[in-house]
């Protein structure tokens, strides 16, 4: 098995540079069922936000590329299971996929409610709050999260 980067992934899918895309090519194409790539969950969540903030993929083709990631015998992707889940609510949601995959992931973790105390997912919580540059870390341990409605502690 080969951990596949980010980049690879992208210069994989969209050609966009010479060089880089063989060097992908290579990569990719040397995988198979019993020497696969692997996809962490890092990479997934990088590789939906490069491909839709910088190569304007449709939300269609987004859940195109990570069904067929997911369905690759060639890939395995890290908490399989976890982004099939994301990407279902991606489907259906106005979230972005990001959120969807936190919240599945909060989910699997026992998370059962967002900070505000409401039953509610943890997408529509965290899309309630904003990290603004005045809550930057000032020094260490010190990272203060503001909120429309109340404060994080």
């Amino acid at each position: 098995m080969i951990g596949l980067d980010t980049n690879v992934v992208v210069r994989y899918l969209t050609h966009d540079d010479p060089a880089q895309t063989a060097a992908a090519v290579r990569v990719m194409d040397s995988l198979t069922p019993e020497a696969p790539g692997f996809l962490s969950t890092v990479v997934i969540a990088e590789l939906v936000w490069v491909l839709e903030g910088y190569y304007r993929f449709s939300k269609s083709e987004t859940i195109q590329t990570l069904e067929t990631f997911l369905r690759s015998r060639e890939l395995i992707v890290e908490r399989a299971e976890i982004v099939w889940q994301a990407l279902s609510s991606f489907k259906t949601s106005r979230s972005d996929f990001t959120d969807c995959l936190i919240e599945r992931s909060g989910h699997a973790a026992g998370c059962q409610r967002g900070r505000d105390g409401d039953e509610t997912s943890a997408v529509r919580s965290l899309q309630s709050h904003t990290i603004t540059e005045d809550a930057l870390p000032l020094n260490s341990g010190d990272l203060r999260v503001h909120s429309p409605s109340y404060a994080l502690a």
